[in-house]
């Protein structure tokens, strides 16, 4: 069983790193072609693409031109520890693996990437910020799904091949980036859960903030808890959230939390 979990904005390279395990992403071919499409962008056009400020642009055009291989503990560090934003907050992988908890993750737990394509929580990674949902052209089409095409789900296929329990991915990523994967080419069922608060009056909504570190919760409960079924599934207290059962249909497990459990 893989879980899949999507990038953060917010990077953090600075917080001391609570493990000396580390490994090479698999698709730096890519990822190289990549930054060189993108050292011919200005910061203007940075900034057109990714909606962003001038400044903004001006740090990732920075970014891209100091980037360079090979990675090295000096000049990467590893993806679940470099990433910062709800997701990861969720996550707290810091706080909550030892070093057989990574030993696990990297079996289960896959990040998708506008750069890299599929990340283990191990692997390195030099900051940047290139997120999957925007245009870009290049040799291989209009857009960054253009770009992987296949590539990250033959490498998903390979990987649930070698993981162990239930061929399922357990789709945890932003629609955003779940849209790269191809059920057809991994061969897999897709699991995605979705949770849900319940507010002051009763009313269900999946509120971003907290769903994305849901995702994060349960994507660090699987892998301290060695959960390889789907049925396990059910079984997730994280945050506060419950299965409900009635509004769950197969593929999309739902979880819900009341106001009065908000942490």
């Amino acid at each position: 069983m893989l879980a899949l979990l999507s990038p953060a904005k917010t990077l953090d390279y600075s917080t001391p790193l609570t493990t000396r395990k580390h490994s090479e992403p698999r698709l730096l071919g890519h990822t190289q072609a990549l930054i060189d499409v993108m050292r011919t962008k200005s910061v203007a056009d940075i900034a057109a693409m990714m909606s962003i400020s001038d400044e903004l642009a001006a740090l990732n055009a920075q970014r891209y031109a100091d980037f360079q291989l090979p990675f090295t503990t000096r000049n990467a560090r590893p993806a679940a520890l470099a990433f910062a934003g709800d997701v990861y907050l969720g996550l707290a992988a810091r706080d909550r693996f030892d070093e057989r908890d990574w030993t696990e993750a990297q079996k289960t737990v896959r990040i998708l990437s506008g750069l890299y394509g599929v990340l283990r929580p191990l692997d390195l990674m030099q900051p940047y910020r290139l997120e999957m949902g925007r245009a870009l052209l290049t040799d291989r089409g209009l857009t960054l799904y253009d770009w992987w095409g296949d590539v990250v789900s033959d490498l998903l296929r390979d990987d649930l091949a070698a993981a162990p329990g239930a061929k399922v991915v357990v789709n945890l990523a932003s629609d955003e980036y779940a849209k790269v994967v191809r059920p057809r080419v991994v061969g897999a069922d897709v699991v995605s859960p979705r949770f849900e608060d319940t507010d002051r009056t009763g009313r269900r909504t999946v509120v971003s903030f907290y769903a994305k570190r849901a995702r994060g919760e349960m994507a660090a409960w699987l892998v301290t808890e060695r959960v390889h079924s789907v049925r396990a599934l059910a079984s997730f207290r994280g945050a506060g959230y419950r299965y409900d059962a009635a509004a769950s249909r197969p593929g999309r497990p739902v979880f819900v939390r009341a106001y009065a459990d908000r942490r």
